[in-house]
Protein backbone atom coordinates (compact mmCIF):
# COMPACT_ATOMS: atom_id res chain seq x y z
CA UNK A 1 0.00 0.00 0.00
CA UNK A 2 2.79 2.67 0.11
CA UNK A 3 3.21 4.97 -3.25
CA UNK A 4 3.74 8.52 -4.27
CA UNK A 5 1.93 10.91 -6.99
CA UNK A 6 1.99 14.35 -7.56
CA UNK A 7 -0.16 16.25 -10.21
CA UNK A 8 -0.36 20.13 -10.47
CA UNK A 9 -2.66 22.84 -12.24
CA UNK A 10 -2.73 26.45 -12.49
CA UNK A 11 -5.10 29.60 -13.63
CA UNK A 12 -4.30 33.14 -14.61
CA UNK A 13 -3.27 34.25 -10.88
CA UNK A 14 -1.62 31.08 -9.33
CA UNK A 15 -0.02 27.73 -9.68
CA UNK A 16 -0.42 24.90 -7.35
CA UNK A 17 0.59 20.92 -6.77
CA UNK A 18 -0.91 18.05 -5.11
CA UNK A 19 1.48 15.77 -3.66
CA UNK A 20 -0.13 12.50 -2.18
CA UNK A 21 2.28 9.44 -0.18
CA UNK A 22 0.40 6.45 1.39
CA UNK A 23 2.42 3.73 3.78
CA UNK A 24 1.33 0.70 4.98
CA UNK A 25 -1.35 0.86 7.32
CA UNK A 26 -4.03 -1.64 8.65
CA UNK A 27 -6.88 0.84 8.49
CA UNK A 28 -6.98 3.93 6.46
CA UNK A 29 -5.59 7.35 8.09
CA UNK A 30 -5.74 10.25 6.20
CA UNK A 31 -3.68 13.95 6.59
CA UNK A 32 -4.14 16.53 4.68
CA UNK A 33 -2.00 19.97 4.51
CA UNK A 34 -3.60 22.86 2.88
CA UNK A 35 -2.34 26.46 2.45
CA UNK A 36 -4.05 29.05 5.33
CA UNK A 37 -7.45 30.10 3.89
CA UNK A 38 -7.82 26.19 2.01
CA UNK A 39 -9.43 24.69 5.05
CA UNK A 40 -12.30 24.69 2.92
CA UNK A 41 -10.97 21.71 0.79
CA UNK A 42 -9.71 19.30 3.59
CA UNK A 43 -13.23 17.59 4.06
CA UNK A 44 -13.92 17.48 0.27
CA UNK A 45 -10.62 15.83 0.19
CA UNK A 46 -10.64 13.49 2.84
CA UNK A 47 -13.71 11.84 1.22
CA UNK A 48 -11.94 11.62 -2.23
CA UNK A 49 -9.47 9.78 -0.98
CA UNK A 50 -11.88 7.49 0.92
CA UNK A 51 -14.35 6.83 -2.25
CA UNK A 52 -10.61 5.37 -3.84
CA UNK A 53 -8.82 3.83 -0.85
CA UNK A 54 -9.83 1.53 1.67
CA UNK A 55 -6.53 0.76 3.64
CA UNK A 56 -2.76 3.23 4.60
CA UNK A 57 -1.65 6.03 6.34
CA UNK A 58 -2.04 8.59 3.30
CA UNK A 59 -0.59 12.25 3.28
CA UNK A 60 -1.90 14.76 1.14
CA UNK A 61 -0.39 18.22 0.72
CA UNK A 62 -1.55 20.98 -1.38
CA UNK A 63 0.90 24.10 -2.14
CA UNK A 64 -0.23 27.18 -4.13
CA UNK A 65 2.39 29.87 -5.58
CA UNK A 66 1.44 32.88 -6.70
CA UNK A 67 1.81 33.21 -11.07
CA UNK A 68 2.47 37.31 -10.24
CA UNK A 69 6.12 37.97 -9.91
CA UNK A 70 5.22 41.06 -7.35
CA UNK A 71 2.00 42.74 -6.44
CA UNK A 72 2.09 46.68 -7.66
CA UNK A 73 3.52 49.07 -4.29
CA UNK A 74 1.75 51.68 -2.81
CA UNK A 75 2.64 54.55 -0.20
CA UNK A 76 0.48 54.76 2.95
CA UNK A 77 -0.09 58.43 3.12
CA UNK A 78 -1.44 58.71 6.16
CA UNK A 79 1.24 57.04 7.92
CA UNK A 80 4.09 59.17 6.14
CA UNK A 81 2.27 62.13 7.10
CA UNK A 82 2.22 60.87 10.63
CA UNK A 83 5.76 60.39 10.52
CA UNK A 84 6.74 63.87 9.04
CA UNK A 85 4.52 65.20 11.83
CA UNK A 86 6.54 63.54 14.50
CA UNK A 87 9.83 63.98 13.16
CA UNK A 88 8.90 67.69 12.74
CA UNK A 89 8.39 67.69 16.70
CA UNK A 90 11.38 65.70 17.18
CA UNK A 91 13.61 68.02 15.62
CA UNK A 92 12.54 71.46 16.59
CA UNK A 93 12.55 70.09 20.88
CA UNK A 94 15.69 68.32 20.38
CA UNK A 95 17.66 70.36 17.05
CA UNK A 96 18.25 66.81 15.60
CA UNK A 97 18.50 66.69 11.61
CA UNK A 98 15.05 65.29 10.11
CA UNK A 99 15.45 62.33 8.16
CA UNK A 100 15.87 62.00 4.75
CA UNK A 101 13.05 60.77 2.38
CA UNK A 102 14.59 57.20 2.31
CA UNK A 103 15.00 57.08 5.73
CA UNK A 104 11.09 57.37 6.23
CA UNK A 105 10.24 55.49 3.24
CA UNK A 106 12.44 52.72 5.03
CA UNK A 107 10.34 52.57 8.17
CA UNK A 108 7.35 49.37 8.29
CA UNK A 109 3.88 50.00 6.29
CA UNK A 110 4.95 53.10 4.70
CA UNK A 111 5.69 51.02 1.67
CA UNK A 112 2.67 48.60 0.88
CA UNK A 113 1.76 45.95 -1.75
CA UNK A 114 -1.59 46.54 -3.23
CA UNK A 115 -4.81 44.55 -2.19
CA UNK A 116 -5.82 42.67 -5.40
CA UNK A 117 -9.02 42.44 -4.29
CA UNK A 118 -11.51 39.52 -2.70
CA UNK A 119 -12.24 37.21 -5.31
CA UNK A 120 -15.70 36.83 -6.34
CA UNK A 121 -17.74 33.80 -5.27
CA UNK A 122 -18.01 32.48 -8.39
CA UNK A 123 -13.90 32.74 -8.76
CA UNK A 124 -13.81 30.59 -5.34
CA UNK A 125 -15.91 28.05 -6.67
CA UNK A 126 -14.03 27.52 -9.84
CA UNK A 127 -10.93 27.86 -8.35
CA UNK A 128 -12.10 25.31 -5.74
CA UNK A 129 -13.49 22.91 -8.41
CA UNK A 130 -9.66 22.76 -10.58
CA UNK A 131 -8.14 22.11 -7.19
CA UNK A 132 -10.37 19.19 -6.44
CA UNK A 133 -9.68 17.99 -10.34
CA UNK A 134 -6.01 18.00 -9.93
CA UNK A 135 -6.84 15.85 -6.36
CA UNK A 136 -8.78 13.46 -8.53
CA UNK A 137 -5.53 13.07 -10.84
CA UNK A 138 -2.94 12.58 -7.72
CA UNK A 139 -5.54 10.04 -6.66
CA UNK A 140 -6.07 8.21 -9.63
CA UNK A 141 -1.95 7.91 -10.27
CA UNK A 142 -1.29 6.95 -6.46
CA UNK A 143 -3.71 4.10 -6.52
CA UNK A 144 -2.49 3.19 -9.67
CA UNK A 145 1.22 2.70 -8.01
CA UNK A 146 -0.30 0.89 -5.26
CA UNK A 147 -1.42 -1.29 -7.87
CA UNK A 148 1.65 -1.85 -9.32
CA UNK A 149 3.08 -2.58 -5.71
CA UNK A 150 0.26 -5.24 -5.08
CA UNK A 151 0.99 -6.93 -7.87
CA UNK A 152 4.19 -7.39 -7.38
CA UNK A 153 2.90 -8.36 -3.84
CA UNK A 154 0.56 -11.04 -4.48
CA UNK A 155 3.41 -12.82 -6.52
CA UNK A 156 4.76 -12.75 -2.82
CA UNK A 157 1.81 -13.82 -0.85
CA UNK A 158 1.28 -16.62 -3.54
CA UNK A 159 4.66 -18.10 -2.67
CA UNK A 160 3.92 -17.96 0.94
CA UNK A 161 0.46 -20.18 0.30
CA UNK A 162 2.54 -22.15 -1.72
CA UNK A 163 5.08 -23.25 1.44
CA UNK A 164 2.43 -23.14 3.23
CA UNK A 165 0.47 -26.29 0.91
CA UNK A 166 3.91 -27.90 0.94
CA UNK A 167 4.09 -28.61 4.82
CA UNK A 168 0.58 -29.30 4.88
CA UNK A 169 1.03 -32.18 2.39
CA UNK A 170 4.31 -33.18 4.68
CA UNK A 171 2.14 -33.22 8.12
CA UNK A 172 -0.56 -35.26 5.97
CA UNK A 173 2.33 -37.42 5.14
CA UNK A 174 3.45 -37.68 8.66
CA UNK A 175 -0.06 -38.01 10.32
CA UNK A 176 -0.44 -41.54 8.75
CA UNK A 177 2.53 -42.34 10.61
CA UNK A 178 1.45 -41.04 13.76
CA UNK A 179 -1.54 -43.18 14.65
CA UNK A 180 0.75 -45.76 14.30
CA UNK A 181 3.19 -44.03 16.79
CA UNK A 182 0.55 -43.26 19.52
CA UNK A 183 -0.57 -47.06 19.63
CA UNK A 184 2.46 -48.63 20.04
CA UNK A 185 3.14 -45.51 22.66
CA UNK A 186 -0.03 -46.16 24.58
CA UNK A 187 0.11 -49.83 24.24
CA UNK A 188 3.25 -50.01 26.21
CA UNK A 189 2.36 -47.68 28.91
CA UNK A 190 -0.73 -49.66 29.17
CA UNK A 191 1.11 -53.39 29.19
CA UNK A 192 1.81 -52.90 33.19
CA UNK A 193 -1.58 -52.00 33.87
CA UNK A 194 -3.06 -55.12 31.92
CA UNK A 195 -0.51 -57.35 34.37
CA UNK A 196 -2.09 -55.57 37.39
CA UNK A 197 -4.98 -56.92 39.96
CA UNK A 198 -7.69 -55.96 39.10
CA UNK A 199 -6.71 -56.17 35.07
CA UNK A 200 -8.05 -53.87 32.56
CA UNK A 201 -10.84 -55.12 30.32
CA UNK A 202 -9.78 -55.38 26.74
CA UNK A 203 -12.95 -53.46 25.68
CA UNK A 204 -11.54 -50.99 27.88
CA UNK A 205 -8.38 -50.88 26.60
CA UNK A 206 -9.79 -50.65 22.70
CA UNK A 207 -11.47 -47.63 24.10
CA UNK A 208 -8.68 -45.79 25.66
CA UNK A 209 -6.60 -46.66 22.76
CA UNK A 210 -9.70 -45.39 20.47
CA UNK A 211 -9.38 -42.13 22.58
CA UNK A 212 -5.84 -41.17 22.02
CA UNK A 213 -5.30 -41.86 18.62
CA UNK A 214 -8.75 -39.78 18.13
CA UNK A 215 -6.91 -36.78 19.74
CA UNK A 216 -3.65 -37.42 17.92
CA UNK A 217 -5.77 -37.56 14.87
CA UNK A 218 -5.11 -34.38 12.91
CA UNK A 219 -7.03 -35.27 9.66
CA UNK A 220 -9.76 -32.33 10.42
CA UNK A 221 -6.95 -29.66 10.74
CA UNK A 222 -5.62 -30.57 8.14
CA UNK A 223 -8.47 -30.40 5.46
CA UNK A 224 -9.30 -26.96 6.90
CA UNK A 225 -6.32 -25.83 6.07
CA UNK A 226 -6.20 -27.24 2.08
CA UNK A 227 -9.58 -24.87 2.36
CA UNK A 228 -8.10 -21.89 3.94
CA UNK A 229 -4.93 -22.63 1.03
CA UNK A 230 -8.23 -22.92 -2.07
CA UNK A 231 -9.73 -19.44 -0.11
CA UNK A 232 -6.36 -17.87 -0.04
CA UNK A 233 -5.92 -18.41 -4.31
CA UNK A 234 -9.69 -17.34 -4.50
CA UNK A 235 -8.77 -13.81 -2.76
CA UNK A 236 -5.58 -13.34 -4.88
CA UNK A 237 -7.24 -14.16 -7.78
CA UNK A 238 -10.43 -11.79 -7.36
CA UNK A 239 -7.86 -9.06 -5.83
CA UNK A 240 -9.00 -5.76 -7.80
CA UNK A 241 -9.08 -1.33 -6.97
CA UNK A 242 -12.55 -1.96 -6.56
CA UNK A 243 -12.28 -5.21 -4.83
CA UNK A 244 -10.34 -5.18 -2.07
CA UNK A 245 -9.18 -8.63 -0.20
CA UNK A 246 -6.63 -7.05 2.70
CA UNK A 247 -9.23 -7.86 6.08
CA UNK A 248 -10.59 -11.17 4.46
CA UNK A 249 -6.63 -12.18 4.06
CA UNK A 250 -6.04 -10.77 7.55
CA UNK A 251 -9.04 -12.96 9.23
CA UNK A 252 -8.27 -16.07 6.83
CA UNK A 253 -4.41 -15.69 8.41
CA UNK A 254 -6.03 -16.35 12.06
CA UNK A 255 -7.79 -19.25 10.86
CA UNK A 256 -4.21 -20.76 9.32
CA UNK A 257 -2.60 -20.14 12.67
CA UNK A 258 -5.84 -21.11 14.75
CA UNK A 259 -5.06 -24.48 12.46
CA UNK A 260 -1.39 -24.64 13.08
CA UNK A 261 -1.54 -23.95 17.18
CA UNK A 262 -3.97 -27.25 17.02
CA UNK A 263 -1.75 -29.40 14.68
CA UNK A 264 1.13 -28.85 17.19
CA UNK A 265 -0.78 -29.40 20.22
CA UNK A 266 -1.94 -32.50 19.04
CA UNK A 267 1.20 -33.76 17.85
CA UNK A 268 2.72 -37.20 19.22
CA UNK A 269 5.40 -37.19 16.89
CA UNK A 270 8.96 -34.73 17.15
CA UNK A 271 8.68 -34.89 13.38
CA UNK A 272 4.99 -33.35 12.89
CA UNK A 273 6.00 -30.62 15.53
CA UNK A 274 8.43 -29.38 13.52
CA UNK A 275 6.64 -29.69 10.65
CA UNK A 276 3.36 -27.70 12.46
CA UNK A 277 6.05 -24.78 13.69
CA UNK A 278 7.61 -24.80 10.27
CA UNK A 279 3.89 -24.03 9.03
CA UNK A 280 3.05 -21.26 12.18
CA UNK A 281 6.62 -19.72 10.64
CA UNK A 282 4.96 -19.81 7.38
CA UNK A 283 1.82 -18.31 7.81
CA UNK A 284 3.59 -15.58 10.41
CA UNK A 285 5.65 -14.34 7.04
CA UNK A 286 2.54 -14.56 4.91
CA UNK A 287 0.60 -12.46 7.33
CA UNK A 288 3.17 -9.25 7.78
CA UNK A 289 2.96 -9.05 3.93
CA UNK A 290 -0.90 -9.09 3.68
CA UNK A 291 -0.93 -6.60 6.31
CA UNK A 292 0.02 -4.51 2.79
CA UNK A 293 -2.58 -5.68 1.00
CA UNK A 294 -5.53 -3.27 0.34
Amino acid sequence: MTGYARAQGSDDRRRWVWEARSVNGRNLEIRCRVPQGFDRLENPARVAVGGRLKRGNVSLTLTLTSERQGKPLRINRALLADLATLVEEVRRTTGAAAPSADGLLRVRGVIEEEDEGEETEEAVAALDKALMTTLGEVLEALAAARAAEGRALARVIDGHVTEIEGLCKRAADRAQAQIGTVRTRFEGQLAELLDRTPALSEERFAQEVALAVGKADVREELDRLAAHIAQARTLLADARPDNPVGRKFDFLCQEFNREANTLCSKSADIELTRIGIDLKGAVERMREQVQNVE
